[in-house]
């Protein structure tokens, strides 16, 4: 069963993308993270397998929400880190991936 991505999470995405396209995702910004944005910002439905990744990432990374330039009006707005975290869908990619119960 695939899971649609809802629209809050679609244009996080697509802010990511806008943001990878003008390098500000920095160095070590990932394959994986440009592959997820992608497929987020296009609205494809995501697998099981997928999700899981999502809710990993979120869990790794909730952490970068206190480093300087993640938020608008900080310092060097769009951190790396800011630009990953959209690229996973963004906060509301968090709220979404939350509802979901693999289990």
């Amino acid at each position: 069963m695939g899971h649609q991505p809802p629209k809050d999470v679609q244009e996080s995405a697509q802010r990511a993308v806008r943001w990878i396209e003008d390098d500000k995702a920095g160095k070590g910004f990932t394959d994986t993270g440009r592959r997820r944005a992608s497929q987020l910002a296009d609205g494809k439905e995501v697998s099981d397998e997928v999700v899981r990744k999502i809710q990993a990432y979120f869990a790794r990374h909730t952490v970068d929400k206190d480093a300087e330039g993640f938020s608008q009006g900080d310092d060097g707005f769009p951190s790396p880190g800011r630009v990953a975290w959209d690229a996973w869908g963004g906060d509301a990619g968090e709220r979404w991936v939350g509802t979901i119960d693999l289990d």
